[in-house]
């Protein structure tokens, strides 16, 4: 998210619009840290109706939280329950006020890193989001961490990246279902085949 001109705080003030579901069109205010750029409503139109069929009821996990416009979004869709994962400690914070607001209290957010997180937890859930800040090799890392988990059949693993950032070697048995771009940001959805 770029700052606006004359702005020379590493802090600017943003806003997630929800777009789908029960909290459609709400609006959440947050400070935008820096590396922080939540999807964009296009790519999540796009991810939820590819999502359409899986989301509701499903366990989530957010593996790098930022502003909450993914997990928030699956929530919004009657999601079951969402792990939000987030390695700043005044944007966990956020994400806490987010769910407040919402009166939701089918999440919880996890004040980590992705791979500590990854290191110390069984993944269980259905739909995991990736979405780490860009040109910053949290990428390969994370998947790496992930290949390590005994992922059921079946779950859907969505990964975000900048378009020319490419995305590193993927285990035999993930699969890409859907691939595209929009402007600068290249997205997939991958479904692992246990």
């Amino acid at each position: 998210m770029r700052k606006p001109q004359g702005q020379h705080s590493k802090e600017t003030q943003g806003t997630l619009r929800i777009i789908g579901g029960q909290w459609r069109s709400r609006k959440l205010s947050f400070k935008a840290a820096e590396g922080l750029r939540p999807t964009s409503d296009r790519i999540r139109e796009t991810l939820f109706n590819w999502l359409s069929p899986h989301i509701h009821d499903a366990s989530c996990l957010d593996l790098f939280g930022g502003s909450g416009a993914l997990g928030l979004e699956a929530l919004s869709r009657y999601a079951a329950h969402c792990d939000f994962v987030e390695a700043d400690t005044q944007t966990c914070r956020q994400i806490r006020e987010h769910l407040i607001t919402l009166k939701c209290n089918k999440a919880a957010v996890h004040c980590q890193t992705a791979e500590a997180y990854l290191a110390s937890t069984a993944v269980t859930q259905q739909i995991i989001f990736i979405d780490p800040p860009f040109h910053q090799d949290l990428l390969a890392p994370t998947i790496a961490a992930l290949a390590k988990q005994h992922l059921a059949n079946g779950t859907l693993i969505y990964v975000e990246t900048a378009a020319n950032e490419p995305l590193p070697a993927l285990p035999e048995n993930w699969y890409i279902d859907k691939d595209k771009r929009a402007g600068n940001v290249s997205y997939r959805l991958i479904s692992v085949h246990a």
